[in-house]
Order: structure tokens, then sequence, then C-alpha cells
């Protein structure tokens, strides 16, 4: 038995002040647990080089290189002498390595030729080549030492993310301090568990994962420490639902004669399959005494206002009321306007012509004039308006409601999760139930449905009549493409058909809409957020203004424009869009305001600018645009980016897929799911930091059913000391808070 390791000690005690104050400067680390839990980022081997023709201008990097030059240089002034190494990686490409001055005598010792080595430090270029500049570095045993060859070749060798003040072998170091010879973590998983699913003790994992003997010791710490990760979360959101089953919400069940069934009688068409059944289970979850909390996913054009919209007249009938948060006024305005012309006479209470059992529906927004808002306020406050449609204005403290019974967010991934939460907030003694709708829900959505934390209906089938869109990517690289891109717009145009075209910018100096939600910013959520940016260093993205003068002279001569963006005047967009509704305009010229909502069935031809400068969620929703009446949809994606490029792989995948889940999927792979336990409210390091949500899935839905039944036969954990401990340690004030509201 080894020394028994408090993973709750303070790591300054343990390796040092000065390691431990880089240590938490960087990453926060300020225990011993945090260091054993600062993971290698990956692992080499004694002949497994890293490729050096991947090294970038500017980047600190660790590598591994096999010296293959060596050279030692006199000169007349400082710094006197100069000796030059050169290392080379298994594809043959070599990088040279400089040392000046005292820099050159343990350099000249230790850099033997042939020797392996990991060496850190930052590329830069001399004479049109890379190279390191005094850069630190470590031999690797081998060649160098009397160890042989054999015996070193299949030991995997941790290289950890570091810092330019802390390498990576001296931050290994530090843990190989902690770790000692050996080592005892008391392990808080109950045995029966680790046996059950064969999972390795974590004194165990913890030395394997840093110290590996070969690959299944490394996999086997991995498998323990994903557990881990799971669990943990699990057990949390496990708590969570049991809290959650405590709460009242009042039953909204559906009612004989009441409007639900009076606008289904009204309707022209016949619902989908998928509606009716998504209608069904959203109704069931109404009729409990417990708040609904349901994500409603579906393509863009797939019916899913229908859906909320029958959900909310089932809670009017109930008594309650019901609102409707959008992330824009164009939004709030179309979805007032749509639900209002679809419930007719029904909208209409204490109105001639309205129904006998109508209810009202109230818009508010921020720029509405006073007289407009007070009697908006007013119908919400006194419970004659059943359903209040608004942006966030109806977060505001001062917005009540009579008997708020259901919230419906439309594209949740416009809010942050204090925003959604305020709203919840307005019912007294209660919660209300809660639907979220969204066509491409956001990854850390599609983390909660893994975990098993959000109820999900999705709408797969198109109503009948909707065409589909097809997307095709316009490369730079192909100018005949983007010409012919050009026709299409007129050729449409003279059928007297409209086209979109969308920038990422307004233009004279303004950054737009679409990169401040594209580019690293601060977003409402930062769990929820962080679209892939364009290329750093590249040219500015194309603005609206810039690219209009280019339309009305040469690229679209004789067709008739319109401009939408964000810094128009409420009542000028209205207009804009109004006009461009009624076929008075061929092209709308806009940036991404038009990203949600907007339903012009006549319009046939998405056309987006410097594509790459949106993300997955964007680029589905702008598509979305197109194809929804009878008419086909073409959605073309013009970008200048290689075509070996990350980002033109994420528009490939777009243009081949128009399930909204499946490009999630694809959004959460690319940039991780965030924090789901609000790390970044905290300010604290993600929880999972092994654990990837779409290869672990399994072990997931497992720990899902461990953590279930532990909360359920114990549900404060007292009987489960050590963890509860280490739920407490990974559940800060702030992460309770946010989960709660989540």
């Amino acid at each position: 038995m080894g020394l028994v390791v408090n993973l709750s000690g303070d790591l300054r005690s343990a390796i040092g002040d000065k390691t431990a104050k880089i240590l938490t400067a960087k990453w926060e680390m300020r225990t011993v647990g945090d260091l054993l839990r600062h993971y290698p980022r990956r692992y080499v081997r004694h002949g497994e080089l890293t490729d050096l023709a991947s090294l970038a201008e500017g980047e600190d990097v660790t590598i591994v290189g096999r010296v293959v030059r060596r050279e030692l240089r006199k000169l007349q002034r400082k710094p006197y002498q100069v000796f030059e190494v050169t290392v080379q990686d298994g594809a043959g490409d070599t990088l040279k390595l400089s040392f000046f001055g005292t820099g050159v005598y343990r350099a000249d010792k230790e850099l033997q030729q042939g020797i392996l080595a990991m060496i850190a430090g930052k590329v830069g270029y001399f004479r049109g080549r890379i190279q390191l500049n005094h850069p630190d570095f470590e031999v690797i045993p081998g060649l160098a030492s009397t160890e042989t060859v054999e015996e070193y070749a299949t030991k995997p060798i941790p290289l950890y993310p570091a810092t330019k003040e802390l390498a990576s072998w001296k931050i290994k170091s530090a843990v190989d301090l902690v770790l000692g010879p050996g080592l005892e973590v008391p392990d808080p998983m109950p045995p029966e568990l680790l046996a059950r699913h064969r999972l390795i003790s974590l004194t165990d994992a913890l030395e394997r994962i840093h110290r590996p003997k070969d690959d299944d010791e490394l996999n086997a710490a991995r498998r323990r420490l994903k557990w881990d990760e799971a669990f943990y979360v699990q057990l949390a959101l496990a708590q969570r639902r049991h809290a959650a089953a405590a709460l009242p919400a009042a039953p909204r069940p559906a009612r004989p004669g009441g409007l639900l069934e009076a606008f289904d009688a009204s309707l022209p068409f016949t619902l989908t399959e998928g509606q009716l059944a998504v209608g069904e289970e959203i109704s069931a979850d109404l009729a409990g005494s417990h708040p609904m909390h349901r994500l409603l996913q579906g393509d863009v054009g797939a019916g899913k206002t229908i859906v909320a919209l029958r959900a909310m007249l089932q809670v009017v009938d109930g008594g309650g009321q019901a609102a409707l948060l959008a992330p824009t006024e164009v939004l709030a305005q179309q979805h007032h306007r749509s639900i209002t012309a679809l419930l007719g006479p029904l909208a209409e209470a204490g109105r001639l012509g309205g129904a006998e059992h109508a209810t009202r529906v109230a818009l508010l927004t921020g720029s509405q004039g006073a007289k407009v808002k007070r009697a908006a306020l007013l119908e919400a406050a006194s419970g004659e308006a059943g359903i209040v449609v608004g942006t966030h204005a109806l977060i505001q403290e001062h917005v009540q409601f009579a008997d708020l019974g259901l919230i419906v967010v439309d594209e949740q991934h416009r809010f942050g999760v204090e925003q959604r939460d305020a709203l919840r907030e307005k019912v007294a003694g209660g919660r209300p139930h809660v639907l979220v709708m969204t066509a491409t829900p956001i990854p850390r959505t599609v983390a909660m449905t893994v975990f098993g934390d959000l109820d999900t209906s999705v709408l797969r089938q198109l109503p009948a009549g909707r065409a589909p869109i097809a997307t095709h990517v316009v490369p730079a690289e192909r100018p005949a493409y983007l010409k012919r891109a050009w026709e299409r717009i007129r050729e449409e145009a003279a059928k007297g058909r409209q086209a979109y075209i969308v920038c990422p910018r307004i233009g004279e100096g303004d950054t737009g809409e679409a990169v401040s939600s594209a580019a690293p910013a601060a977003p409402a959520d930062p769990a929820d957020s962080g679209e892939p940016a364009g290329q750093e260093g590249a040219r500015p993205p194309l603005a609206v203004l810039d690219l209009l003068p280019m339309l009305e002279g040469e690229l679209l001569a004789g067709l008739r424009v319109g401009v939408l963006h964000g810094r128009l005047h409420p009542d000028e967009k209205d207009a804009v869009m109004r006009r461009f509704a009624a076929g008075e305009l061929d092209v709308l010229l806009a940036t991404t305001v038009i990203e949600v909502g907007v339903d012009v069935p006549n319009a046939t031809v998405m056309m987006i600018m410097d594509a790459d400068r949106f993300g997955v969620s964007q680029l589905h929703q702008l598509r979305g645009r197109v194809g929804r009446g009878s008419l086909p949809g073409l959605c073309l994606l013009v970008t200048d980016t290689p075509p070996d490029s990350g980002s033109r792989e994420r528009l490939d995948a777009v243009a081949a897929t128009t399930d909204g889940f499946e490009l999630s999927r694809l959004d959460l792979e690319q940039r991780r799911e965030g924090d789901i336990l609000g790390a970044a409210q905290s300010g604290r390091r993600s929880s999972l930091r092994l654990l990837t949500l779409l290869r672990d899935e399994r072990l997931i839905a497992r720990a899902r059913e461990e953590a279930a039944a532990l909360v359920a036969a114990d549900p404060d954990l007292s009987g489960h000391a050590s963890l509860a401990a280490g739920l407490a340690e990974l559940l800060d004030e702030d992460r309770v808070e946010y989960l709660e509201k989540a």
C-alpha cells in the first residue's frame, strides 16, 4: 500500500510555490486533485515523431524530434557563439533549433547526434525557414541512456497541455512528485458498482493515466475516469430531477369543447402524423402536476409553430396563459401576425366578430409606443390575453401575468440560460411548463439530451406540398460557379421569384449581426454559444453596404434590391419586409436579421456570402428561409476557404444534410458542448475533461441508470459521504444555481 494522497490537499505544499503559482494562474489549479486531473492531451512513443510540417509561426509548441545535425559556430561579437541543432520527424521534415550565449553549454552537452528529445518553444522564421530560438528541451531516454530501445518502444510518453512558463515535462515532473513511487487515493465509488461495470480503482486510474506502461493500461484508466465524469454529472442531474418532481405545476389537461378543439376544426389543412404524435406527448406533459421541460426539434418548415400553438391553446383552455418568447422583433411580429391569422375569430375575444370562447393574442416588444405597450401589459396582467408574444421585453420586471402556465421559447440558441429562466420566475408558488423550439439544437442542448435530462420530441416529416432545399458550396477556386450563381438569381427573378443574399457584416465599421455570433465574443450564455469564426488574419468579412453598389451596378443590374439590417429602425425593417413579402422587391440583401421567422413562400434562392464566417445553426436557419412553399429552394454557400480546411468540411457537411439534429451533433463534435454545469459562469474549468458525449453515449446511459437508482434510494447521499463530498466539490454555488436555471 502506498502513501494515501488527499486530493483536496493544498497544491503548493505538495509541489512548491513556484510551480504551483504558474499552474494556478494558467489553469486555476489549487489542489492536488486539480493537478492529477490535468490529464495528458496526447501520448507519443519512442520513434513516433511530431509532424514538423504542420507548425505555424507564432505558435507555442511541444514537439518530439530526433537530432540529425549539430553545428557550433563562433562569432566575433555577442553572443560570441551559436549552437544550431537540426531535428527531424518521421516524414523527413526538419526544424532548426538555435541556442545563443550561455544557453549553448547544456544544449551542446545533451543534444547529441541521434538523440530523441521533447522540445518546447515559440515557432519563428529566419531566412524563410521555421525555427525555434532558445527552446526548452528534455532528452527522452532510449538511445542516449542504458535503457534499451526494446524496453522503451511501447511505453506511451505523456504530453501535457502546457504554457511557455511551464513545459510539458515540467508538468510531468510535478505530477510525478505528487504520485511518488506509489500512491493510494480513497475511492468514492461503491465497490459493487465498480465490479458491475468492470472499472479499475481510482488509484490505478490516476497512476495509469499519467504513467501508463502500455495502451491497455491507458484505456482502462480513461474508461474509469470518464465514468467518474459521467457519473458525477448524472448524480447532479438525478438530484435535480428528484427535486423537480416535488415542484408543483398547475395541470392543464385537454378540455373538450374548448379553443383547441375549435382551432383544429378550423384548420384548412391536415396535420402531419408527426405533428399529431408530438402534440400528444406535449398534451400528456401539460396534464401533469410537475413542470414539463421539453425540446421540440424539427427541421425548418416542419411545422413546429402549429404544434406550439396547439399546446398554448390547451393551456388557455385550462384557465392559464402562454408566453411565446422570440429572439427578434421581426420574428415576434411575424409570430403575432401568423398566430392571429391562424386563430381568426378565436383571437378576437370581446370584439365584434369574435368567437364565443375566444381569447386575445398580445404583442410586447421594446420598440412599441407607450400607449400600445401599456395596453399589451394590461392584457397580460389581467389575463385577457391568453397568449402573449414578445421579445426580451417579456423578461422585464414590470411585465406581469395573471396565470402563466406555459412558456414557449423559439430558437433557444438565441437566448442565454439567465434569460430563459427569467420568465419562469414570474409564476408564484410553482413553475410553468416549458417548451423549447429549435431547428438546430445548441451543443449544450444536445449534451442535455445525451445525458437524458431533457425530454425531446422530433418532427422529421415536412407538411404536404413543402418543397425540398438543395444546398451547394460555391468555392472561390471555381470562378465559373460564382458566375453561374449570379445567373441563377437572375433566372429566378425572370420567373417572378425572389432571392435573399446574406452578408456577415453591415458595413461602415460595424461588425454586424452575424460576425458577433460567429466570432468568440461574449454571448449571453457562454456555455450555449460560440459559433466557429472565420479564418484568423483573413480579409474582413463581406458587408451589406459594400456589396450593395456592386449588385446595383453590375452583378444584378436592373433587379429591385432591398436592404435589411440591424441598424435600421424597426418601422423601416417592417416596411422592407412587407415590400419583399408583397413581391415588390426581387432581392433582399441582408444580415442575419432574417435568420429566423421570415416567411416568404415566393423566395427560392438563398445566397450566403462568406458562408464560412457563420456557424452551423445560422447556416441551417438561413437556408430555411427558402423552399417554404411549393417551389423548390436553392441555397448557395459562397466561400474562399481552401478545399482541405476545417471550415470547408463544415460547409460540405451542411450541404450534405438538412437534418438539424445531425448538424447539431456535427457542431458538438467540432467545438464541444461547453460545460453543462456552467463552468463558464463560475469561472472554473469544465467538469468534462475526457468524456466525449457523442463517443461515450453508452457509458453515459449506464451512468445515468446507476445514478438514478442511487439517488432514488438515497436522495441526499447521506449514506454515501465520499460521493456527496465529490459532488459538492464539483457543484459550487454558481454551478448549482446555473443547473437549476438550465
